[in-house]
């Protein structure tokens, strides 16, 4: 009788997976890096890991349908003249008009007005479009000016100094020729179909000093009425949140490595600053080091889904949350509708990214005037605010249920930590126990 070894099964590697041969291939193909739009993709410790513990005997929780839980929040209370009054925890995050079209622009100002909050213009400068339909718009001032004025400054309800974002904390944006149209040209004063870079800092600070005379003068611009936040990547929001409050921040802005962006490397995305779970309690823990937390409040974004991402940011300190990404998605990106389409562009619905070609099928991310006009800034601003609603409504159930009768009344004994990594990072401990990893020594 003959005997034959078996085959030994094939195994890919762990290190070198489908995707990371496929890239050496792309790369050793090309000679240039990848550049993609959105946040990372990599699974890093999230809300996800975090769960609520609700009301029993030792807690009374609150009737839902007869006993209120409020969801207001004031935003720039500290210096500002006129701060902002918001009726939801849930703001929609800068995304810039040249990145996003007009009638998308326009549809981010419809829904966050119907629901009761505000939106952000992003690089670029302030579309009329967006100025009209927004009751509440907070006014990005980047490092590259772009379409940047006094004029629009004041006519702004907040202006926001972003000294970085999530997706690419120390690097620049980029907004390639092809979505550069004559309308964006002209706003960003660019020759039309010319690559564009965003400089990584900004041409007339340095630090922290130098920002402190930066707002003083936007405040000087603007009569002292609008309230100033200050944007940083998740890199260390210790430092950043303290040197913000000590610049006169009314409000800090705090975005995690899942932050979208239009357009940057995707070694960028994939390997630089932190995830927003670790990013909320060092934040908070500066704010109370230097009596400011609520006084300071504090917006954090970067991955937020659901109503339960927004009760578990707010539980962790932060006093409202700020959406991209899934704000876009609401709108229509990424539809499966279009999944004919996305094929003929070598992707699917759900993984589209090449948000900088400008050839979005939903016509989100694109600046080419026939994709554009399938999206209906009306029917989309709708499907926004309904969103937003369900955010909040989902955010207010597990308040009740925790006994609270505001959502800023979540607090970290709301919670516990599903995995060890989570527990260290959010500062609440470990399911079934009461160890906090990296507290007291242990």
């Amino acid at each position: 009788m003959t005997y034959h070894n078996p085959p030994t099964t094939p195994r890919r590697s762990a290190t070198f997976d489908e995707y990371t041969m496929s890239e050496i291939r792309r790369a050793a193909a090309t000679g240039i890096y990848d550049i993609r739009g959105a946040g990372a993709k990599r699974k890093v410790p999230h809300f996800d890991d975090l769960l609520f513990l609700g009301a029993s005997i030792s807690r009374y929780p609150l009737e839902g349908y007869r006993e209120k839980c409020e969801t207001k929040v004031v935003l720039g209370s500290r210096f500002a003249k006129k701060p902002i009054e918001l009726k939801i925890p849930i703001t929609v995050a800068g995304m810039s008009f040249g990145s996003l079209s007009g009638p998308a622009k326009e549809a981010l100002g419809r829904g966050a007005t119907i629901a009761g909050t505000s939106t952000t213009t992003g690089d670029g400068g302030m579309t009329e479009e967006e100025r009209g339909h927004s009751q509440t718009l907070v006014y990005q001032y980047l490092p590259s000016r772009y379409g940047m004025n006094p004029r629009d400054l004041r006519r702004a309800d907040a202006i926001e100094i972003v000294v970085g974002q999530g997706a690419k904390p120390g690097g620049g944006g980029m907004l390639l020729g092809q979505k550069i149209s004559d309308r964006v040209a002209e706003m960003r004063t660019l020759p039309k179909g010319i690559d564009q870079r965003s400089a990584c800092r900004h041409p007339d600070w340095t630090g922290p000093d130098d920002l402190e005379i930066k707002i003083l003068e936007i405040r000087e611009i603007t009569d002292w009425e609008k309230p100033i936040y200050v944007k940083v990547g998740g890199a260390r929001p210790y430092y950043d949140t303290a040197l913000a409050v000590k610049a006169g921040a009314d409000v800090v802005v705090l975005d995690g490595m899942q932050g979208g962006t239009a357009a940057t490397q995707e070694v960028f995305i994939e390997n630089v600053g932190q995830p927003t779970l670790a990013c909320i309690r060092p934040a908070v823990q500066a704010l109370q080091d230097l009596g400011m937390h609520r006084k300071v409040q504090l917006i954090v974004s970067g991955g937020i889904r659901n109503g339960a991402d927004v009760a578990k940011a707010l539980a962790l300190g932060a006093d409202a949350v700020s959406i991209g990404t899934a704000a876009l998605v609401a709108l229509g990106d990424n539809d499966p509708r279009w999944e004919a389409e996305y094929e003929k562009l070598g992707t699917i619905a759900g993984a589209y990214d090449d948000w900088h070609e400008g050839k979005d099928p939903a016509g989100i991310t694109t600046q080419d005037p026939e994709l554009m006009k399938r999206v209906d800034p009306i029917a989309a601003g709708r499907r926004l605010a309904n969103y937003l609603k369900v955010m909040t409504l989902e955010a207010q159930t597990i308040a009740r249920a925790c006994g609270k009768n505001h959502v800023h009344h979540l607090e970290p004994e709301d919670l516990c930590a599903l995995t060890i990594e989570a527990a260290a990072m959010s500062g609440v401990p470990l399911a079934g126990t009461n160890w906090i990893p990296g507290k007291n020594n242990f």
